[in-house]
């Protein structure tokens, strides 16, 4: 029901843009966030947005680059990276869930399947 797309290799202060694809229900009344992994950490809440109304919410290490924006009318949510660093190399999940102001994993009912992102110094 989530699809995301758009991960690949980058240099150091590239930008990227992911994708999250919405299928199968009505997600409106949900927020949709980003969260990123690294092997052997925990996942890692990046960003998330109201679908409803647009408002959003970063992690400090990610406010002043990344944006996360939602097109209605393609039911898609959108993570713009921009001033890749080496250190935001994961895996990136887009997720929906209940409850807007929350940077927990376990609070987020739906996960997409993850995409690669590589950022090389």
């Amino acid at each position: 029901q989530l699809q995301a797309s758009g991960g690949g290799l980058v240099q150091a202060g590239a930008s990227l843009r992911l994708s999250c694809a919405a299928s199968g229900r009505t997600f409106g009344f949900y927020a949709m966030a980003w969260f990123r992994q690294v092997p052997g950490k925990e996942r890692e809440f990046v960003g998330a947005v109201q679908w409803s109304s647009g408002s959003t919410h970063y992690a400090d290490s990610v406010e002043d680059r990344f944006t996360i924006s939602r097109d209605n009318a393609k039911n898609t949510v959108y993570l713009q990276m921009n001033s890749l660093e080496p250190e935001d190399t994961a895996v990136y999940y887009c997720a929906a869930g209940r409850w807007f102001g929350s940077r927990s994993p376990s609070n987020f009912d739906y996960w997409g399947q993850g995409t690669q992102v590589t950022v090389s110094s």
